[in-house]
């Protein structure tokens, strides 16, 4: 390589649970050529994950082992100049993330994360997207469950219908699956912070342009029945369609009037009225400095499902899209969403922005406007679903439904 970095790919938080599945995937199905390494705190947990690599891979048995620690901005400066591109997956975010992204900006580094925290991407935005813009550097967040398969599942939708109308999408959920030590750490940091998100919001808002001549919009959609689901759909207070609303904006294949709505889809009233009380005990604890402090040592960072667990876990997206007088219904499914295909979202968006050829981006970006197409092809050859299920099949980069 000439291009003066010694890796292509970091992996940055091997040692937790996602982590450690992120860089199993990695040992797997990385390319042979390609310059892995593995970065943290603690040479022995490095150690370690190293040894289980080489288990799966031999060619794992040298990788790399970079010392990283996000109170020591030297070594994060030091992380994001050797590589291509970093993988984080260091939470909270709002914690932990802001040097590594200061770092990756400031360089001209790729950037990939789990996080689902509106507020840590309205802070990132404000504080690093001009520098990143600057270097090159692409700041993608939410590459995991949150928020790939709505962010490529309403970009596969809309290229499915006409050009250049208004369109509607409408996003359904379905899911089985775990939440992790450091998932639950992440929701309830984020839920004890309704002040900070909103101010993160507002300030964003003021300075972010809006697309010329377009309108782009995510609202919540009202509770309901709905017969052709055979399901109940509930709006959920997730980071999701704001990243839907900002590919719509990057990119004009959403046409001139994008509207976009996101649900759960549950089958039982009895399991929405569990939600909603679950959902609102949450959110009161958090708020709450001793409960929030024993609700966060209830579930510690590191832990997680099982393999047989989640060899039981599984998601479907379902989009019903309309625009110029068409219809048509599409879906995303896969595995367990929290840990297995997000490992390998987050392991398949770092390799894409490391190797493939894609659309010229800079600064804070989505999914779909870095990567788009490519990262599609990318998952569906990984075993993630993207199927038209009703409506006019038509020609697009992504290839043909399935």
């Amino acid at each position: 390589m000439t291009d003066g970095r010694t890796h292509d790919v970091v992996l940055f938080g091997a040692t937790g649970f996602t982590g450690g599945l992120t860089a199993e995937y990695l040992a797997r199905h990385a390319a042979a050529g390609a310059r892995l390494a593995l970065a943290g705190r603690h040479q022995g947990r490095l150690e370690a994950v190293r040894r289980r690599l080489a288990a799966i891979n031999p060619a794992c048995a040298e990788l790399p082992l970079l010392y990283a620690d996000v109170t020591n901005p030297d070594s994060m400066s030091a992380m994001a100049a050797a590589t291509r591109v970093v993988i984080t997956t260091v939470g909270p975010y709002v914690r932990y993330g802001e040097p590594v992204v200061a770092a990756c900006a400031e360089h001209g580094t790729d950037y990939v994360d789990l996080t689902g925290e509106p507020e840590f991407v309205d802070r990132t935005y404000l504080r690093h997207h001009e520098r990143a813009t600057q270097t090159g550097a692409r700041l993608v967040h939410a590459c995991g469950f949150e928020s790939i398969p709505y962010d490529l599942g309403g970009l596969f939708t809309v290229r499915a219908l006409p050009r250049g109308v208004p369109i509607r999408l409408d996003a359904f959920m379905r899911a089985r699956g775990d939440v992790s030590g450091g998932t639950f750490q992440s929701a309830v940091t984020g839920f004890s912070r309704p002040r900070q998100n909103v101010q993160a919001h507002k300030e964003r808002r003021r300075v972010e342009p809006l697309p010329d001549g377009r309108r782009v919009r995510a609202v919540s959609g009202r509770p309901g029945r709905r017969r052709d689901l055979g399901a109940w759909a509930i709006p959920l207070p997730t980071l999701d369609p704001q990243i839907v609303a900002r590919s719509a904006a990057a990119l004009e294949v959403y046409g001139p009037d994008f509207t976009y709505r996101q649900y759960a889809a549950v089958r039982r009233l009895t399991t929405v009225a569990g939600l909603g009380s679950g959902l609102a005990a949450v959110l009161v604890a958090a708020q709450v400095p001793p409960i929030r402090r024993r609700l966060l040592n209830r579930r510690a960072p590191g832990a997680g499902p099982s393999e047989e667990k989640r060899a039981r876990s599984w998601f479907t997206v379902r989009f019903v899209g309309e625009g110029g007088g068409e219809r048509v219904v599409t879906e995303v499914a896969g595995g367990d969403p929290g840990y297995t295909e997000t490992a390998k979202m987050l392991a398949e968006s770092a390799l894409c922005l490391a190797f493939d050829d894609l659309p010229e981006s800079s600064g804070q970006v989505t999914t779909a406007a870095a990567m788009g197409d490519a990262l599609i092809r990318r998952l569906r050859a990984a075993g993630i679903g993207f199927r038209v299920l009703e409506g006019a099949e038509r020609t697009t980069p992504i290839g043909r439904r399935t």
